[in-house]
């Protein structure tokens, strides 16, 4: 899914110090930066700032990486962010999670396959993003399987994705090479 790139990405040679600052602290083993903060790095003070509240969500929260990868992965599905999708493909890879679960998904019901812990985390992505709140009987389903900290994190793990692939697909930001795609 390509978007027209609205916010250009900062190349080194083009960086001011505070982009430089912000494309150091991001930069990979490799040397290399993903465009999503590259792109950011176009307003270096916000980057700074989210990074933090982005960090406790990927990794601090209370969610187990698999709970995280699968409420992320369905929340780059519904809002339609090709980048978001690829990115989280890789990790939810890492994690173990098969292409047969990634690519259950997709789909518009909540699959029997899931256990009830985990289908009960893809039903809260789909209230969030349908309806900006988690529908009483989720919330239950939920409490059942998570504690009050793990409930908050799932909300605001979604909502993090939220802004993200919004912003993403938004400023047009293009996948790094070798990242999946949603056809992919």
């Amino acid at each position: 899914m390509s978007r027209p790139q609205r916010i250009q990405i900062v190349a080194d040679a083009d960086a001011t110090p505070k982009q430089a600052e912000v494309l150091d602290r991001l930069r990979r083993p490799d040397g290399t930066v993903l465009n999503i903060f590259a792109t950011l790095a176009n307003h270096p003070d916000l980057t700074r700032r989210w990074l933090v509240f982005g960090n406790h969500v990927l990794a601090k929260s209370t969610l187990t990486p698999r709970v995280r990868e699968i409420a992320i992965l369905r929340v780059g599905w519904l809002c339609g962010s090709d980048y978001e999708w690829g990115q989280h493909v890789l990790i939810s890879r890492e994690l173990g999670i098969t292409d047969t679960e990634i690519d259950r998904l997709k789909d518009d019901l909540v699959a029997a396959d899931w256990s009830e812990s985990e289908a009960c985390v893809i039903r809260a992505a789909d209230d969030l993003h349908h309806h900006h709140e988690i529908s009483d009987s989720t919330w239950q389903a939920l409490r059942e399987h998570y504690d009050e900290q793990q409930c908050m994190d799932i909300v605001f793990t979604v909502g993090q994705y939220t802004l993200v692939s919004m912003a993403l697909n938004s400023f047009g930001v293009p996948r790094d090479h070798g990242v999946p795609g949603f056809d992919d």
